[in-house]
């Protein structure tokens, strides 16, 4: 019997001693992996990820979220319904709220598991322990990191209630498809926000937490899917969260997921957002730092935009123009209301086999509207507005007849020995028709292109530049390229600019640069910018207003575009310019269509042609393949809207006869009949006559172009493109009126 006993002291002295080193190890080992573990007393100030928001301008409609692996937003435990959280607790820890954050049942069958198969498994831990795997450590299966894991659990538990736990979970834990935290599982599964959700879509959310990928209801494994969550649903009954008839009604409820999808809501103009936010505030912090970003997109212009556009491109296939944009701005504030970037972000690139962003005649994801096209005639109205700046009226008489522009090349266009043909410039029409003299307004609202060209040499390229870009354009960086071909065009713009520059005219010469969005507010609600309107004069009140007078004037555009064109918007008054360059390679092919148009209190343009400059019929001009699109979208944008009118300029009248649209200029004067000379007191009474002469010119003869409102020069010969000018307005009339004008008024004196 002794020897029994001292068997038995002898095992429990060893037991003690066991369980002594047991707990000393416990204790060694809670110290040791303590000391470089995170603080869970701060959970509330460590930085969690959430998404970026984009809205519309309404704040209703999301039309973006921005994420880098996480998409998450943060909401509150009272914006999560009770039901979800009920699902969530039966599924993955039914003892939650009785226990002290460590699930000692599930540790117990995951150590047997551990023996049993020789390695160490997860299993059966709690809501807290999640989290703390979820939030603070790696996913390794390690012993370290499960000892760490119930450190943590036990210091959370000690520190924040049930409900602080579980909303933490609610928030941080995955749900698959990107989607981290129950309110953006709830958006990308049923498009609903989380306090929104009914009982059979919350046992369905509460299923995926387990297994996100596997039980995704966009895999393979639906029926799984759906086991799982009657499981969870016959749970909630079991344990009396929901009642029978809860639970009936909840089992013979359809489940209808969204689309999974690229979710995404007017792409261009999102991703013109996105890329200004990135410039800003940095790629990183905009992925991780759950801005809420309020734009100024109205989401029913923008529907317009689209439609229109994509029908319009339809239309244009017949002249082999593949793309189309739009963009559409409110002058008053300078927000962007519209951008449609190509006619479909999502379609494939054209043609078949084309590879996007080289050789692609529709290149979708690329944002026509902020690349550099060639406008065409649709640049006219800066070097007009400039014109008139300096001193020029609408009622201006210029001579639209075929005119050489190189000063070293001939009055018809012959190079002058050593100087190589190709320089020389003499500009068409778009109809190859030549309309003799025109006023300033004619020329504008008839987008006659001679004439231009002499506005621009009349106004200055310099300074029709500085108007340009004073209004809006911000591509003319390199003056030195632009020559007097920039009156039609020549130069690269973007469609944005252009329509922003154009709004200009439409408030009276005020400018307000354009902008996209409202409000950035960051994930606290502190308000990071807010739009505030600025303007600033650019050009002269009455400049503006001639401008638009000209290009809403519906008959004095009729003689080029008829009276019923699409430049027209019936009883609205509206201004518009149409564009279209020409094909360098074929003069019977174009490559850039364009219209902009406006309203006092919208603008909107539109460009068609192909991505990689691909040549479109001539057929499909500004006027044909633009016009339509415009004016189909501004007559539904502005539907049961008030009228509104443009403010009429004030009438000018000059003291030179030829800027008030006189360019036949008749004096009478006493000659004497037999030499033709001017007549003196030396004349005989009887050879002296009275006869009328009149004199047409150029109009560098009648004026100083620097200073068309002061004197007139006493030489205009020495301008270097009054020789040519000159020439070829007598050889004009010759050849027209049989007679030139040229010298005819005498200036000799009868001796």
């Amino acid at each position: 019997m002794k020897k029994y006993y001292k068997v038995l002291s002898h095992i429990a002295l060893w037991s003690i001693l066991f369980v002594f080193i047991v707990i000393t190890l416990l204790i060694a080992a809670f110290f040791y992996y303590s000391r470089y573990l995170p603080d869970p007393n701060a959970w509330q100030e460590r930085k969690v990820i959430q998404s970026t928001k984009i809205y519309d301008r309404e704040n209703k409609t999301l039309l973006y979220e921005i994420h880098g692996e996480e998409k998450r937003t943060i909401v509150a435990y009272s914006d999560i319904s009770q039901i979800v959280k009920n699902a969530t607790i039966v599924a993955e820890d039914a003892e939650f709220y009785n226990h002290s954050g460590i699930n000692f049942r599930g540790i117990l069958r995951a150590i047997l598991a551990d023996i049993r198969d020789k390695k160490i498994l997860e299993g059966g831990s709690s809501i807290t322990q999640q989290l703390i795997k979820n939030a603070y450590l790696s996913p390794e299966r390690t012993l370290s990191r499960k000892i760490k894991e119930l450190i943590l659990a036990i210091t959370l538990e000690k520190k924040y209630s049930k409900d602080e736990i579980l909303n933490f979970y609610l928030n941080q834990i995955p749900y698959g498809s990107n989607s981290y935290g129950i309110e953006a599982a709830a958006q990308t599964y049923f498009n609903k926000p989380a306090k929104e959700l009914n009982l059979a879509e919350a046992v369905y959310l509460a299923a995926l937490p387990k297994a996100p990928s596997y039980y995704s209801p966009y895999g393979s494994h639906g029926n799984e899917l759906k086991a799982r969550a009657n499981y969870i649903l016959g749970r909630l009954y079991d344990l009396k969260y929901i009642s029978k008839k809860n639970y009936d009604e909840a089992e013979k409820t359809t489940v209808d997921f969204a689309d999974q999808k690229s979710d995404i809501i007017a792409p261009h103009f999102v991703m013109f957002v996105r890329e200004y936010l990135n410039e800003k505030y940095g790629e990183n912090f905009v992925e991780k730092s759950g801005l809420k970003v309020t734009t100024t997109l109205d989401l029913n212009l923008q529907n317009i935009a689209e439609r229109v556009v994509k029908e319009g491109a339809e239309r244009n296939e017949i002249y082999n123009a593949k793309n189309a944009a739009l963009t559409a701005i409110d002058p008053k504030t300078g927000q962007i209301l519209a951008m449609v970037g190509s006619k479909n972000y999502n379609d494939d690139p054209e043609p078949e086999g084309c590879e996007p962003g080289k050789n692609c005649e529709f290149d979708p994801n690329v944002n026509i509207a902020t690349r550099l096209r060639q406008p065409g005639s649709a640049f006219k109205p800066f070097v007009y507005a400039t014109a008139i700046t300096n001193g020029y009226t609408p009622q201006t008489v210029v001579w639209d007849i075929p005119t050489e522009f190189n000063p070293l090349c001939s009055w018809n266009g012959i190079a002058e020995s050593g100087v190589d043909q190709e320089t020389c410039y003499k500009p068409k029409n778009y109809d190859g028709r030549f309309r003799g003299p025109v006023t300033l307004k004619q020329a504008l609202a008839n987008s006659l292109n001679v004439p231009s060209v002499k506005v621009l040499y009349l106004a200055g390229i310099n300074n029709a530049i500085n108007t340009a870009e004073n209004m809006g354009i911000t591509t003319l960086k390199d003056r030195s390229r632009y020559g007097l071909s920039l009156a039609l065009g020549a130069a690269e713009v973007k469609l944005l600019d252009m329509v922003s520059a154009f709004g200009v005219f439409s408030q009276d010469g005020i400018r307000r640069e354009p902008v996209s969005i409202i409000k950035v507010e960051d994930g606290s609600g502190r308000i990071l910018e807010e739009y505030r309107e600025q303007n600033q004069r650019v050009i002269e009140e009455q400049s503006a207003r001639e401008i638009n007078d000209i290009l809403s004037d519906n008959n004095a555009r009729a003689p080029m575009f008829g009276l019923y064109s699409p430049l027209s918007l019936g009883l609205i008054p509206a201004a518009a310019k149409t564009g279209t360059t020409q094909d360098p390679n074929d003069e019977t092919k174009a490559r850039d269509a364009w219209i902009i148009g406006y309203t006092p209190s919208l603008v909107a343009g539109v460009w068609v042609g192909n991505n990689n400059n691909a040549p479109i019929e001539k057929g499909g001009a500004g006027v044909a393949a633009a016009g339509p699109i415009w004016r189909s979208f501004m007559t539904a944008a502005l539907k049961d809207k008030p009228i509104e009118t443009f403010n009429k300029p004030n009438p000018i009248i000059s003291e030179k006869p030829i800027l008030n649209g006189q360019y036949q200029i008749s004096v009478k004067l006493k000659i004497n009949k037999n030499n033709g000379l001017l007549a003196t007191e030396k004349t005989p009474p009887e050879l002296i006559e009275e006869k009328t002469f009149t004199e047409i010119h150029e109009i560098l003869w009648w004026l100083d172009k620097n200073n068309p409102q002061g004197p007139t020069l006493e030489d205009p010969e020495f301008d270097s493109q009054f020789k040519n000018w000159e020439l070829s307005l007598q050889n004009w009339l010759l050849n027209n009126y049989g007679t030139s004008y040229y010298n005819k008024l005498p200036k000799d004196y009868d001796r």
